[in-house]
């Protein structure tokens, strides 16, 4: 099985000679291929140490150790989604932007069953190395790994210590002492957890890879809000919530709508319901507001939305109990495909189930904004 090595990094590049040799030291499987994730002021101090002053080469050939496919290339520096490196990683909208794009990094690694993942989360900062704890957590498998490494507190921090050299290494360290690199000790110590995977409802994997980890948090976090809201738009047919666009059908909006807009967002399809031009009336409306399919007029009756619109109504057609069942499951199933499972359960239209005149209703407690007003 291939074993990858993925990192994050800071400006120490240290941290990874450092894993490279506790791998080899304590016996552990060594990576045939190295990724390191850092932000773009720090990718330069890394080529520096590791290629440049050539502290990489040195560690493979002081220890006869096999080749590793790592390079410049492999140095991914964290982007935005238009393609700008992220510097410093130090602004509050930097903290998405890290983990969206290190557990897509991570996600990606571990698409493939013949390879292990070694995730180190020694350099970079703090919430660098939380990010791919918590993506490790969501995708790792049995094979992977996540680990961190650990030196002596007076080769620390030290900037020409990369190492334990296999023979006698005078470099000087803290406060101008002159140490020895042959005599430190690094450690590298495996970090228990939890494996998520198979327990987390594929939606929200999938939703995760199709959109971002941070707008999953929010779909997340929103369906736990007391106060959830919903965006619609008419004109693009698009319904958004906790940052997630959709985009619907006409039929599936204006059915979305016909609840909406009903008296507590409530309607119960008795006996009666069909025979109730009101009711088809009150449908079309709701279609007028979009540019729709105009076979939805003539399955009420109508020849398109201009005979509605002149209100021609002698010959309106009866708002079938079927057709607002077929809506309604049309609409759910493009909810459903784009959020989270909890998300999708507190904006969907709810049913009592009742066989005999199902009411149908659409929670109380969500704020629903159409066209820039609240319904």
């Amino acid at each position: 099985m291939k074993s990858i090595l993925i990192a994050v990094t800071g400006a120490s590049p240290q941290v990874l000679t450092e894993t490279i040799y506790a791998l080899h030291t304590q016996g552990k499987p060594m990576p045939e291929t190295v990724y390191v994730i850092t932000t773009e002021d720090s990718k330069q101090t890394l080529e520096n140490g590791l290629f440049v002053q050539g502290y990489w080469d040195k560690l493979i050939a002081d220890y006869q150790l096999p080749p590793i496919a790592f390079n410049s290339g492999h140095i991914w520096v964290i982007t935005d989604d238009k393609g700008n490196g992220l510097m410093d990683a130090k602004g509050i909208d930097d903290q998405s932007i890290m983990a969206d794009f290190i557990t897509q990094k991570v996600a990606q690694l571990t698409q493939d069953d013949d390879v292990a993942i070694h995730a180190s989360i020694a350099g970079g900062r703090k919430t660098m190395a939380f990010y791919m704890g918590y993506a490790m957590s969501l995708y790792g498998r049995e094979q992977d790994v996540l680990s961190h490494v650990f030196v002596d507190d007076e080769f620390e921090f030290v900037s020409d210590f990369y190492y334990p050299t296999p023979i006698d290494c005078f470099i000087q360290g803290k406060l101008g002492k002159t140490i020895n690199a042959k005599e430190a000790t690094v450690t590298l110590a495996e970090i228990p957890f939890v494996r998520m995977r198979r327990q987390v409802d594929e939606r929200i994997i999938n939703q995760m890879e199709e959109h971002s980890f941070s707008k999953t948090v929010s779909a997340l976090n929103s369906a736990n809000n007391i106060k959830t809201q919903v965006i619609i738009s008419t004109t693009e047919k698009t319904v958004e919530v906790a940052g997630i666009k959709i985009p619907l059908t006409g039929k599936s909006l204006a059915i979305y709508l016909f609840f909406l807009l009903k008296e507590e967002r409530k309607e119960t399809l008795g006996r009666y319901f069909e025979d109730d031009k009101s009711q088809t009336a009150h449908y079309l409306n709701v279609l007028d507001k979009m540019k729709a399919d105009v076979r939805l007029y003539k399955t009420m009756g109508l020849e398109d939305e201009g005979q509605w619109r002149q209100k021609s109504y002698d010959e309106l057609g009866e708002l079938k109990k079927d057709f607002i069942r077929q809506s309604i499951t049309g609409l759910h199933k493009s909810l459903k495909d784009k959020l989270v499972p909890d998300l999708f359960d507190k904006i969907k239209v709810h049913s009592d189930g009742i066989k005999s005149g199902s009411t149908y209703h659409i929670q109380a407690d969500v704020v629903f904004i159409c066209d820039n007003l609240t319904l």
